[in-house]
């Protein structure tokens, strides 16, 4: 399956809180065998499918050894010390800044024949779940930031080359 290009801060998709998976057929294959190879390359972790822009409860990930998708994920359980880990997006490129997660996370949903999943992880991985599940209710990391964090997120956004070559 190919590469999907990825949607940027600004898009409309990326704001919106994606729909349930209702029917599991070859598209939804398709669409998780997309958002996992989408999230290999090199410096990627995982790809919502708003980020590709599918507005549908489904990501993919490729992170510390582990390789997968979730397809209408929600998150059951939260744990550990809520910390500022240093934290990315392949929507607002070039862009890090400590944002608030938990040491742990689970996820529970289905994969594409529609039968229960559940992951879990710590450190980074309960990061990109917590994350990635922010994506499908239609939040970018950068909405989590406290006050001064996020004006100075905004700031740097306004002011990225990719963000200035989108205006008109």
């Amino acid at each position: 399956m190919p590469e999907r290009e990825i949607r940027l801060w600004g898009d409309p998709v990326l704001r919106s809180k994606c729909e349930p998976v209702m029917v599991f057929d070859d598209h939804v294959e398709a669409l998780a065998a997309d958002l996992v190879d989408t999230a290999r390359p090199e410096g990627r972790a995982a790809v919502a499918a708003p980020q590709i822009g599918v507005g549908l409860r489904a990501f993919g990930y490729d992170l510390d050894g582990r390789t997968g998708y979730v397809i209408n994920p929600e998150i059951v359980e939260l744990g550990g010390q809520l910390r500022d880990i240093e934290e990315g997006c392949l929507s607002v490129p070039g862009l890090f800044f400590p944002t608030p997660r938990y040491e742990f996370a689970r996820v529970r949903g289905v994969d594409a024949k529609n039968q229960p999943i559940e992951i879990e992880g710590t450190e980074v991985f309960a990061q990109m779940l917590q994350h990635e599940v922010g994506h499908l209710d239609g939040q970018v990391y950068i909405q989590t930031l406290p006050g001064e964090r996020r004006r100075e997120a905004m700031k740097a956004i306004r002011s990225a080359g990719w963000f200035l070559a989108r205006m008109p």
